[in-house]
């Protein structure tokens, strides 16, 4: 039996009709005949395992949600971007491309992640942040405010980019070596663009609520 159905409520996005998904049985945290978010078709969100789609969030294209996922209030997933693992992709966030987001990691807010660009691990993307090209975004780093992350940049470790644009790539001659700040070893050519802040997790996040992934 299928965990989900197709209901007959349904919103239009570019030219896309959306259909609401229902709960055909229990499963994860979600009850029998729970009314859940949109997708356009059953390949968007997986009929096998606990992943699911909530709120007014909406999956279409060819983007799939898989494993214990969860899209959740009026974020968007599509191209042939994936999310799965624990991932959580939630607010008026957006994955798009051929993004992959997986592992623990959440993105939130208004952040964006998109192109080839991975976030996993524990990663955090929030606030009005971007993610995107070739960019990795993994362990316990967190990408926030206006930050953006691109190139073939690695961000990892426990550290938080807030400020400024992160790009890792050719030898341009505005590199500046920050490997010790990113806590990354191997990818010598990263640099910064503009004013930036990266600063450790706990003073980053100091003041705010821990964020929880089951």
């Amino acid at each position: 039996m299928k965990k989900y159905s197709l209901t007959k409520n349904k919103i239009e996005i570019i030219d896309t009709t959306l259909y609401q998904i229902k709960a055909n049985f229990n499963f994860g945290n979600v009850k029998k005949g729970e009314l859940g978010g949109y997708i356009e078709k059953e390949e968007n969100l997986s009929q096998s395992d606990d992943a699911w789609v909530s709120d007014d969030a909406c999956v279409f294209d060819n983007a799939h949600v898989s494993g214990k996922a969860h899209v959740s209030d009026d974020a968007h997933v599509s191209g042939n971007a994936r999310v799965f693992g624990n991932a959580r992709v939630s607010d008026d966030a957006c994955v798009f491309g051929n993004a992959r987001v997986f592992g623990n990691a959440l993105v939130s807010d208004d952040a964006c992640v998109f192109d080839n660009a991975h976030v996993s691990g524990k990663a955090l993307v929030s606030g009005n942040a971007r993610v995107f090209g070739n960019a990795r975004v993994f362990g316990n780093a967190r990408v926030c405010d206006n930050a953006h992350v691109f190139g073939n940049a690695r961000l990892e470790g426990d550290k938080c980019f807030s400020k400024g644009w992160f790009i890792g790539g050719d030898n341009s001659g505005k590199i500046t070596d920050i490997t010790k700040e990113t806590g990354s070893t191997y990818w010598k050519n990263q640099y910064v663009l503009g004013d930036y802040e990266i600063n450790n997790i706990e003073d980053a996040l100091e003041g705010f609520v821990e964020l929880t992934l089951e």
